[in-house]
């Protein structure tokens, strides 16, 4: 990386990267051939689907030739997550002539359709004639080969039809290429009971999954009972249940038809299902559901599904469209939840006072008010509220938070407001994330050595920027945002931005000293959105409003200038987070003479579905042996950033039987976080800033991706092999390979780190000659 491309302003923006390429998270899909003949069978299974497993919702693709409209509308309204694929016999037209005309035969061809969809990691083939009846969790975390179920009636050389397992390797050109040439050739058998051309080009080699995943109605000849266990039925044969059925498997076609419901029923059946549901299904379901019953708990769940994802007007709409009855506790309070993140604070004060009449929703009810409370600024009220959630309830943690927060005495100004910077960032709280403690510092440092309140005047982000803010504001002599990953739409939600300084238009257009924003971060994950329309116009008036519009990596760069009217483009530019440079910024800083023969070991678990998917049982077993690994290089401890870090440690323990010292680093204060990051040889981190900081006192990183935050550091410091994703087939081999190759020479690993931190310190250098400029000294 050369100094000129760190230190320009407007610096080219890196090759755009899908998310997901970024973070290797698994995209996913089940995939069926369906036609109008077997559209009933699609139906029911769609339906078994949702019912038999509530918490999976994939992509569902549909290979389809000659569906009408009607049909399409059908299948929309039983998967929000429909993906049309029309399919033709032009792969086909050399292959077996006449084959076509018969059905079973035209859907084995089709389905080799399959392979040729490039945009899935897995794809799980289901025949319309199958229903799910039980648990796919194993079906969807396999990782390798080809699986399927042995023909019953034929032997274990081939593989049955209907359900197929594929991974990547499979949806290659290199692949349908053999399958063409077989087709082609003619060389394959050809019959109703396999998929011919697939199997003489397998010739038996895939992964063979327990006949329960594919179990054919012939096993039930005689009207025998499904076994209980069994997960897919297979309803092979020429009578299919929606034709009328077959002598001698009325018990089997009776579990057919237990999901042979009208929509109403089936929207009813899913709602009542018990364990984890999906937001997606539960929004799909439970909106028309709502519409049609008036449901108050079915809304209050649609609700909550909606907070759940961001979509906190369209938790407002749904709740407000049904009549709660003044008891119904828990509905008021999902709504004055989601009023309160919409910034219509006086109606939700109304319904989380109503909810508080319950004992069970009183203590988050109160929180909740005393979350408001505090926003505005009234500490009194605040603690008030905490205090009655505590009386409810004394183990409730988000009242004992609120309750710190508003009996914290506020920091003293002791310079005069000329002499002062205003600063908006997020305060941590005691025991909150480490890295989001030392940002607000760090980021202080960057301008001045002297981060006391002499020199600052603190500005919390999730604070209502007021008039009274805006006063005390603009007596200061300049504004600087910074303090993390600011544009993200839901730690700390609000209506009037949509990330997370609580700021008015109105009052962010009244400001009248320079803005700096400073290293802010983009930090939605893989599969998460902002309301676009909020968070674009909030974001293109903060832009045209500052001074210095700085972003943390290229990353950021990209998707915020995707979001701004092109005559802004040039006004955002690259500059790194502090935490990056921080053997830079500490005044008399001191490169450890000694390190600790210890490797430290991150792992978060925000949002965990969105960091591993499917995937998490596989990645513990993988830090399992990697752990075990590691231990013969250094000895291995889990720092944990937030007390939720020390689930690794907990897990690992569980279910492997390993034990790891655990750092509570969220105990830490900013001197103690960077000496030990300093003082250790390796950090393996899947936070952010148990990456940046370590890296920032000069220590060897290699970073756990689950965030593409990770993955754009590594790319702006030209290290991606320094990141491995928790997705990763060999997790364990690479850690461990990396982690020797970093340790090998130690010192000239810690030089190149060194010389990357140089890089990042020049480009902030250069920017804060401009800022001296901007803010006047």
């Amino acid at each position: 990386m050369t100094t000129t491309s760190l230190t320009q302003a407007t610096a080219a923006q890196a090759p755009a990267t899908g998310a997901h390429a970024l973070t290797g998270k698994r995209r996913i899909a089940f995939a069926s051939y369906v036609d109008e003949n077997y559209l009933p069978g699609f139906l029911v299974l769609l339906k078994s689907l949702a019912l038999s497993n509530p918490s999976v919702c994939e992509d569902f693709v549909v290979l389809y030739d000659d569906l009408r409209p009607g049909s399409i509308a059908k299948i929309r309204a039983l998967h929000p997550r429909i993906v049309l694929k029309r399919v033709g016999d032009t792969h086909y037209d050399s292959y077996k002539k006449g084959d076509q005309d018969n059905y079973l035969v035209r859907k084995a061809y089709f389905i080799l359709d399959v392979f040729r969809l490039r945009e899935y990691d897995t794809i799980i083939t289901l025949d319309t004639d199958m229903v799910v009846l039980g648990d796919l969790s194993e079906l969807l975390e396999l990782r390798e080969g080809l699986a399927a179920v042995s023909q019953f009636f034929y032997g274990q050389h081939k593989l049955n039809s209907g359900l197929l397992v594929i991974q990547r390797e499979y949806l290659s050109d290199a692949f349908c290429a053999k399958l063409d040439a077989t087709g082609r050739s003619g060389d394959y058998e050809l019959d109703k009971h396999d998929q011919g051309i697939l199997n003489a080009v397998l010739d038996g080699d895939f992964v063979r999954l327990d006949p329960r995943y594919n179990f054919v109605k012939r096993r039930l000849s005689g009207d025998l009972p499904v076994p209980e266990d069994t997960a897919i039925l297979h309803f092979t044969g020429r009578h299919k249940p929606w034709q009328g059925g077959e002598a001698g498997y009325t018990q089997a076609e009776d579990r057919w038809r237990e999901f042979e419901l009208e929509d109403a029923e089936f929207h009813a059946a899913y709602l009542a299902s018990s364990g984890g549901l999906h937001h997606d299904l539960l929004v799909h379901y439970g909106t028309p559901h709502v519409r049609r019953t008036g449901d108050v708990e079915a809304a209050r769940k649609v609700a909550a599904a909606h907070i759940s994802t961001g979509d906190y007007q369209d938790a407002v709409d749904v709740l407000s469209s049904v009549d709660i009855p003044l008891d119904a506790a828990w509905p008021h309070e999902v709504l004055g939840h989601a009023l309160m993140s919409v910034s219509r604070y006086d109606e939700a004060k109304t319904q989380l006072l109503l909810a508080t009449a319950a004992p069970n929703r009183a203590a988050t009810a109160y929180a909740r008010l005393a979350q408001m409370a505090w926003v505005h600024g009234d500490n009194t009220a605040a603690l008030k509220y905490a205090s009655a959630g505590l009386s409810v309830d004394i183990t409730h943690r988000s009242s004992r938070l609120w309750a710190q927060r508003a009996s914290g005495l506020p920091a003293q100004e002791q310079g005069a407001a000329e002499e002062q910077l205003a600063h908006v960032a997020f305060y941590m709280d005691r025991q909150g994330n480490a890295g989001d403690k030392l940002l607000p510092e760090t980021v202080r440092l960057a301008f001045n050595p002297d981060t006391t309140n002499r020199r600052w005047h603190s500005v919390h982000a999730h604070r209502l920027f007021d008039e009274a803010a805006l006063e005390r504001v603009n007596a200061r002599r300049g504004l600087v945002i910074g303090g993390g990953g600011l544009f993200i739409p839901d730690t700390m939600p609000n209506g009037n931005s949509a990330w997370q300084w609580n700021v008015p238009d109105e009052l962010l257009n009244r400001i009248d000293v320079p803005i700096a924003v400073f290293a802010v971060g983009f930090n939605a994950f893989d599969g998460q959105s902002y309301r676009a329309g909020r968070f674009r116009s909030s974001l293109q008036q903060l832009v045209e409003r500052s001074a210095f519009f700085g972003l943390r990596n290229h990353g950021s760069i990209e998707k915020v200038r995707g979001m701004l009217p092109a005559r802004l483009h040039d006004k955002v530019r690259f500059q790194p987070c502090p935490t990056t440079v921080m053997r830079q910024l500490v005044a008399g800083w001191q490169d450890p003479v000694v390190r600790d023969d210890t490797i430290l070991i991150n792992a978060a678990y925000d949002r965990a579905g969105l960091r591993f998917g499917h995937d998490y049982d596989y990645f513990l077993a993988q830090m399992a042996q990697a752990v075990r690994d590691l231990g013969e290089l250094a000895e291995v401890k889990c720092v944990a950033h937030s007390l939720d870090d020390e689930k690794i440690a907990f897990d690992l323990r569980r279910v492997h039987g390993i034990s790891l010292p655990v750092i509570p680093m969220y105990d830490f204060d900013n001197d103690e976080i960077r000496d030990l990051y300093a003082r250790t040889k390796l950090v393996i981190g899947m936070r952010g800033h148990a990456g940046m900081i370590p890296f920032g006192v000069g220590t060897p990183i290699i970073s756990l991706i689950s965030h593409p935050k990770m993955a754009y550091f590594l790319r702006d410091i030209e290290r991606p092999e320094w990141g491995v994703s928790v997705h990763d087939r060999h997790l364990a081999a690479r850690l461990v390979e990396r982690s020797k190759d970093l340790l090998a020479d130690h010192a000239k690993t810690v030089a190149d780190v060194h010389g990357r931190q140089q890089e990042l310190w020049k480009a902030t250098e250069a920017n804060a000659a401009d800022l001296r400029v901007i803010l006047g000294g």
